[in-house]
């Protein structure tokens, strides 16, 4: 299997780095989620945050778009994402950036997809949300991008409701929408843990490929070290609210350092 790393080069490496982050987080009954988390992602770059279920991980997905409050958390600290201080950025300019330069794409493609609408509906809602020209120019901009996808691009794949699609497609679906404006940064959280492993597996290509064909840069939350090791150029384990460690794929599995930050819950390869 061709390894994330084969796609990041140093010599890429801007001089700024697209995101930099220094939060701590806390919720009305838990304090203390997270405790001065802090890291940097440069362009392009794939980062793996893993760690076990309640480690903060899911959190951090969360604060960097300023999603947090909508989940009854508070974000303290610093996020700064191409140069701009996102904690002093108000919600009509996070809602610009949203989708447009920051989109997240979730753990379940239903919850996601709007079930009384059907695909064409919601994929030109995505479209008209950040691009003033007509839907016949979007629609065939959303076509091309579903047949990359993997999916059918056709009128009667538009027309389905999201109950008729597999977990799978409706997560190519979420996808599609998560790049339909070519994001540099792409937060994917447990993206994989509602699919088979061989769906799993596409879904990972289908991350990779938007990396190398859109340039996008991926933070990819996770507890299947597996997957990250396969997908990632960096890896971070969070473990207990904090940054438990760094390094490459191959290094994290070499000192067993997730292991020891939640044995119970990671999957080595082989």
């Amino acid at each position: 299997m061709e390894h994330g790393s084969s796609l990041f080069r140093a010599d890429e490496v801007s001089s700024r780095p697209l995101l930099e982050v220094a939060i701590s987080a806390d919720y009305p009954a838990k304090p203390g989620v997270l405790r001065d988390v802090r890291f940097e992602m440069q362009e392009g770059e794939i980062l793996g945050l893993i760690g076990e279920s309640g480690s903060g991980k899911s959190t951090i997905a969360f604060a960097i778009p300023r999603l947090l409050e909508m989940r009854g958390g508070i974000a303290r600290g610093s996020i700064r994402f191409r140069g701009r201080e996102l904690m002093a950025t108000s919600e009509r300019e996070m809602r610009s950036l949203r989708g447009r330069e920051i989109s997240i794409v979730l753990q379940s493609p239903m919850t996601a997809l709007n079930p009384a609408l059907r695909l064409e509906t919601q994929l030109r809602e995505v479209w008209r949300a950040h691009n003033s020209e007509s839907w016949n120019v979007g629609r065939e901009t959303v076509c091309e991008l579903l047949e990359r996808m993997g999916l059918p691009s056709g009128g009667r794949f538009l027309r389905r409701y999201p109950r008729e699609l597999s977990v799978g497609q409706a997560q190519r679906v979420v996808i599609t929408m998560a790049v339909l404006h070519r994001p540099k940064l792409l937060i994917a959280d447990e993206p994989t843990s509602a699919l088979d492993p061989v769906t799993g597996h596409g879904i990972l290509e289908l991350f990779r490929k938007c990396n190398r064909e859109f340039g996008a840069a991926i933070l990819y939350v996770s507890h299947d070290l597996a997957s990250v090791a396969n997908l990632c150029h960096r890896v971070a384990v969070v473990y207990e609210g904090s940054i438990a460690g760094w390094g490459a794929p191959e290094e994290i599995l070499e000192s067993n350092m997730a292991l020891n930050a939640y044995p119970e819950t990671a999957k080595l390869p082989g």
